[in-house]
């Protein structure tokens, strides 16, 4: 059933509009002026609106206009007294669908309502339409065509609208902090977006940046500071590397989960918050659990809802999807003319590991489009330096012998995939190249997962 709001600050005259359009079966309510009517659409769904253009307090024309601010979308058809067509095309600019001129004709007042209704139809289905589309290859900032990311977008979609905490799995570079800033800005949430990364703050300031404190509170806190809760209060803090959240931490933070009040150091006044977590973390928490590294009962508030992204290994074609969007991001950012890959390119991107995930997909297309000499990026851009600083930058969070171990592989599958270019993907011709036994370098390839066929003429 449609909903249609008359508004008309005289009685007589909604009476009239609502006996002729309750033939058609319509939902109708009321408003006697712009104010009322402003009230009613922040609380219902409205299909149409007939809006009186002369009304005490806010006038029609201003309502239009307030509508707009608020994002309002029903389309209006304004009514004036006979003669007063510049008024109407006043309000038409204001974005009213039509207008109808005193007295006017009870036939026509339906004619007018029903296209109006129509035209709602197709523009609600247009904008359903496009959302569908873009959904298809991406989310907000969030971008891939997999069915692994179909899952994620899906996921997203159904926890956005509540305020239960989500927690986000995935290995580092998968792109956990998109998800949690995409879920906030699906949520409606009138306050702030505000990140916090646990692992990078030194355990004795964590509860300092997380709950605020007072001046003197401690040695050094010159002055007054808020916290993260504070600042994300009506909003949603994202509280990333949770995992590596220290123990005594893990119980104040369970506290105010649970009761959304924050105790700022220095002081004995509670304050109360309202804020949505999501957090994020790449380490195994069961597995913390179970070593007395995290709270069991702080992971069950935290974990309400989960979302687990896929490495990028896991999500098939999106590598191209993804290279082809950071290309044209790096070109423009860079002011070069790269316009795509060639097609050995593609196949070496399709083809690598990428252990560092998303991110050090970004770091290679950005590197390579800054050094390819042309228009195509070809898969010496990407084997070459482009390389290096994903292979360098990536591991320096790990210990030295697994840090080392990437970094040789990154160099080894780098170094291997240009000569195999060089030699159309002959391994015979490769291996006397580099001089290598073919065998050894057979088992080079399949521990790389390279596959020398891809780059066959």
């Amino acid at each position: 059933m449609t909903t249609i709001l008359l508004v008309d600050d005289e009685p007589s005259s909604r009476y009239a509009m609502s006996r002729a359009l309750a033939k058609d079966g319509h939902r109708l309510l009321e408003a006697g002026n712009g104010r009322e009517a402003l009230e009613v659409l922040a609380k219902e769904a409205v299909d149409a609106m007939l809006l009186d253009v002369a009304m005490p307090g806010m006038d029609g024309i201003t309502t239009l206009k307030e509508m707009k601010k608020l994002g309002a979308r029903p389309p209006v058809i304004v009514v004036t007294a006979h003669g007063s067509e510049k008024i109407a095309v006043e309000a038409m600019k204001a974005g009213a669908f039509d207008y109808l001129a005193k007295p006017y004709d009870i036939e026509e007042l339906r004619v007018v309502v029903r296209k109006a209704l129509e035209a709602a139809g197709v523009v609600a289905e247009n904008r359903r339409l496009k959302e569908e589309v873009a959904r298809l290859s991406g989310l907000g900032d969030l971008v891939g065509e997999s069915a692994a990311m179909r899952a994620v977008y899906d996921r997203i979609e159904k926890v956005a609208g509540s305020k239960v905490p989500v927690l986000v799995r995935g290995a580092s570079g998968t792109g956990k902090e998109l998800v949690a800033r995409e879920i906030h800005r699906r949520s409606g949430l009138a306050g702030a977006f505000v990140a916090m990364n646990c692992a990078a703050v030194p355990e004795t300031l964590i509860e300092s940046e997380l709950f605020g404190h007072e001046k003197g509170a401690f040695t050094g806190a010159t002055e007054r500071r808020k916290g993260k809760f504070l600042a994300a209060d009506g909003g949603t803090l994202f509280l990333d590397e949770v995992g590596d959240m220290p123990i005594g931490t893990q119980a104040k933070l369970l506290r105010v989960l649970q009761e959304q009040v924050i105790e700022p150091l220095g002081s004995d006044k509670p304050v109360r918050v309202d804020v949505r977590v999501v957090s994020a973390t790449h380490r195994d928490l069961e597995k913390g659990i179970a070593e007395g590294k995290f709270r069991e009962d702080l992971y069950y508030r935290l974990n309400v809802v989960d979302i687990r992204l896929p490495s990028l290994g896991e999500r098939g074609n999106d590598v191209l999807v993804l290279a082809r969007r950071f290309l044209a991001a790096a070109a423009k950012a860079h002011g070069r003319e790269a316009e795509g890959f060639t097609a050995e390119a593609e196949r070496a991107l399709v083809a690598r590991a990428w252990p560092g995930n998303v991110r050090e997909l970004r770091n290679v297309i950005e590197r390579a489009v800054v050094l390819a000499g042309g228009a195509q990026v070809d898969v010496l851009d990407l084997a070459g330096p482009a390389a290096a600083p994903s292979a360098a930058a990536a591991p320096t969070a790990l210990p030295f012998q697994e840090a080392r171990k990437q970094v040789l592989e990154d160099f080894e599958r780098a170094y291997l995939t240009a000569k195999l270019k060089e030699n159309a993907g002959n391994v015979s011709r490769t291996a006397t190249a580099i001089g290598m036994h073919r065998q050894s370098l057979q088992q080079k390839l399949r521990e790389l997962k390279i596959n020398p066929h891809l780059f066959k003429a």
